[in-house]
């Protein structure tokens, strides 16, 4: 599965799509100085194929050709950045350690709807 990523501006969210449908999305909310990743979706059929990693991959890249440190609240993408240090330069946390809270429905973790 190859994933096609597009950045949804007016939705606030990366968007993964596979035959024109949408599997998977990192929602975000961009700040003057900083891009917010909140939260990640993966549909059950795109579970384990690598939605989310092309989600995580596709909006670091984004901050980082937009000069823009993120604060990753979501789970899956901080997890998915300590896989990944080239990415952790982008990193910016409040008080130096601890990310803040999800201010977003859910746990920040990766969901599969209809769990």
């Amino acid at each position: 599965m190859d994933p096609q990523i597009s950045d949804n501006t007016e939705a606030g969210r990366f968007e993964a799509s596979v035959d024109g449908d949408v599997v998977g999305q990192l929602t975000y909310r961009r700040n003057p100085d900083v891009l917010v990743l909140t939260h990640t979706v993966v549909e059950p059929a795109a579970e384990g194929k690598g939605v989310g990693s092309a989600l995580a991959r596709a909006a670091l890249d984004a901050a980082r050709s937009e000069g823009l440190p993120v604060m990753p609240v979501c789970t899956f993408v901080e997890a998915w950045i300590e896989r990944h240090p080239d990415y952790a330069d982008l990193v910016v946390r409040s008080g130096g350690e601890a990310s803040p809270a999800p201010d977003t429905p859910g746990d920040g973790d990766v969901d599969t709807p209809g769990r």
